[in-house]
């Protein structure tokens, strides 16, 4: 189920916000919103439903064996059973592209059954084992099943994060509450990301797919304008997603974190992933790369740990030698950086988009002019139509300039106050108006971080 779907928006969501809001404490809103939860998955994946559901119960139980264990049959444990959620990972999601490099290698021809991806199991397996973690590290572990299945199942996170570490909500799991500022605040942001996905990412989708998957050897200028789309899209697309989750969690209590920053003003690497899926980034850092030993080896050290976490950040995004090396590719710079070397900031998203590592050399030749300097195909001239080339302008200005406008009429005299508020309302309903236009018109998309 799409967040931005007739069936969501105008069905499931206002039949669970009554029941939510309705049921008396915060036991009987947990049952809700599990019972939803559940509801949601099943709805695109009926099958793995019952893989979500084990999940739950496994770890709820190892959080339990972990907690009353001591010395070094806690560490067994706790390495145990974040094995066993990696080995459910790497099964249904690594298995094949494991097996096929074999192959190629060794020039045999083994396959296995079809093993479709679970829809967000990266997400859902990294929540699991920040319990895990966090439970080994002190946290007494949750003896609330019920709780334990909000914090891993929770719909508006479930498929495509932000990456919510379980001592950030451990509190809110028992005891939350809601207020009318609040949902107003939730419906602010949850509309706003909403414009982004439909008004920005969707529509500067067109140019990227007429580029990537429709032009054939495309010219150097066709080649960066249908980059610069991707480079848009991917960032309003995932961006769109996390506000939307961000501003559903809020609705019903919780705090999510913030997941990304303007991550295109950067200046480096290093910035950028400061900036860019921020849950992600500081979820590697606490659970890989700092276990790992970080920085406090010698330089050799930290830019080995630097290489694994990123070559682990690149495997998690997909099982394909493109993914590999766009992780390679980020901590080679990260590497560069910190030895010294000056402060670069390269992008990577040919490798993020391409279908394999020919369409991303042959892509790569596009962007250096090896294929003509001029001249659009005709599926290009056909997607840069007028709203199409408004979201481009529109997706640049807005990712690379913080607009404090109404910011700073906030901070005015009272005079100013009123026109803050009706400004702020008139965008808030203009983009919820026209979203719903979209929604309607059937011209919605999957999220791109569904595949991951």
């Amino acid at each position: 189920m799409l967040f931005p779907s007739i069936t969501f928006l105008f069905y499931f969501l206002p039949l669970f916000a009554i029941l939510y809001y309705a049921a008396p404490g915060v036991t009987a809103k947990n049952v809700v919103l599990v019972a939803a939860s559940l509801l949601f998955y099943a709805w695109g994946e009926p099958v793995f439903v019952l893989l979500l559901a084990g999940e739950i119960l496994f770890n709820f139980a190892a959080a339990l064996a972990i907690g009353a264990a001591h010395g070094n049959r806690r560490r067994l444990l706790t390495g145990l059973a974040v094995a066993a959620n990696l080995a459910v990972l790497g099964l249904f999601k690594y298995a094949d592209f494991a097996l096929g490099t074999i192959n190629t290698i060794a020039g045999n021809s083994f396959t296995l059954p079809g093993l479709a991806l679970p829809l967000g199991i990266s997400f859902f397996t990294f929540h699991a084992i920040s319990y895990l973690v966090d439970v080994h590290r002190g946290a007494a572990p949750n003896r609330s099943l019920l709780a334990i299945a909000v914090y891993i199942a929770m719909f508006p996170q479930l498929v495509a994060g932000p990456i919510v570490r379980y001592h950030t909500i451990a509190r809110r799991l028992q005891a939350r509450r809601t207020s009318f500022g609040r949902i107003s605040a939730a419906l602010r942001i949850f509309i706003i990301g909403l414009a982004q996905k439909l008004l920005v990412a969707d529509e500067v989708a067109r140019v990227a797919e007429a580029v990537f998957d429709k032009a054939n050897a495309p010219s150097l200028a066709e080649a960066w304008l249908g980059l610069s789309a991707y480079t848009i899209q991917i960032y309003f697309d995932f961006a769109g997603y996390s506000n939307m989750a961000i501003g559903l969690g809020l609705a019903l209590g919780f705090s999510f974190p913030r997941n990304f920053n303007l991550p295109y003003v950067s200046r480096s690497i290093t910035e950028f992933w400061r900036r860019w899926h921020i849950s992600l980034s500081q979820w590697l850092r606490d659970y890989l790369y700092i276990p790992l030993g970080g920085n406090r080896g010698t330089s050799a050290e930290t830019y080995r740990n630097l290489c694994l976490v990123f070559l682990a950040c690149g495997l998690w995004h997909g099982a394909n030698w493109t993914f590999v090396i766009w992780g390679v590719h980020h901590g080679a710079f990260l590497v560069i950086e910190r030895a010294g070397f000056g402060r670069a900031l390269a992008q990577g998203w040919v490798w993020f988009r391409a279908r394999d590592l020919e369409h991303a050399f042959s892509f790569f030749g596009s962007l250096a002019g090896l294929h003509g300097a001029s001249g659009l195909g005709m599926t290009t001239h056909i997607a840069l139509h007028p709203a199409t080339v408004a979201a481009l302008v529109v997706g640049v200005v807005l990712a690379t300039v913080e607009i404090r406008i109404w910011r700073a009429l906030r901070h005015l005299t009272q005079l100013a106050q009123p026109i803050y508020a009706l400004g702020d309302a008139a965008a808030i309903t203009a983009m919820f108006g026209l979203s719903l236009l979209n929604v309607a018109a059937g011209s919605y998309s999957a999220f791109l971080y569904f595949r991951f």
